[in-house]
């Protein structure tokens, strides 16, 4: 069985709808719970993920802050080390001690940079260039699961 993060996010959406064309069980996990979907709520360091990783071998972790650069909540950018690094890192933790094999952790092309000079992609050489809270959180998440 797969856990699917994020799963009600424009990727996480796409991922369900593959694994479930293929016949590959998996488990929609959003934050509220809906018709095919369980409810974990606001995710963070202190997040109980027990029951969702209940016969779970792998793990598709697309949950994050994306798309909420504008919110109106005063103090939002200091959200995102909670939901996108210490969030992450609990569920990776508890997924090791459940016997969960695989962690596969969907970061952001922001962790590159805001842009690529003309007609010069992105490439695995270049040197990260996290430009804003997001992709500073997504940047330390990933250097949090690599340690």
């Amino acid at each position: 069985m797969i856990l699917v993060t994020g799963a009600g996010g424009f990727v996480g959406r796409a991922v369900v709808c593959e694994l479930a064309r293929r016949g590959i069980p998996y488990r929609a996990v959003t934050r509220r719970a809906r018709e095919g979907c369980f409810g974990i709520g606001h995710i963070d360091a202190a997040t109980d993920w027990a029951k969702a990783l209940e016969g779970v071998d792998a793990i598709v972790h697309l949950a994050s802050r994306a798309h909420v650069m504008n919110e109106a909540v005063a103090g939002s950018p200091a959200c995102f080390p909670s939901t996108d690094v210490d969030a992450t890192l609990n569920l990776a933790r508890q997924a090791a001690a459940a016997g969960v094999r695989r962690f596969v952790f969907v970061s952001s092309i922001k962790v590159n940079g805001e842009a690529t000079r003309r007609g010069r992609p992105f490439t695995a050489e270049d040197a990260p260039d996290p430009q804003n809270p997001y992709a500073r959180s997504k940047f330390d998440a990933e250097r949090g699961l690599i340690a």
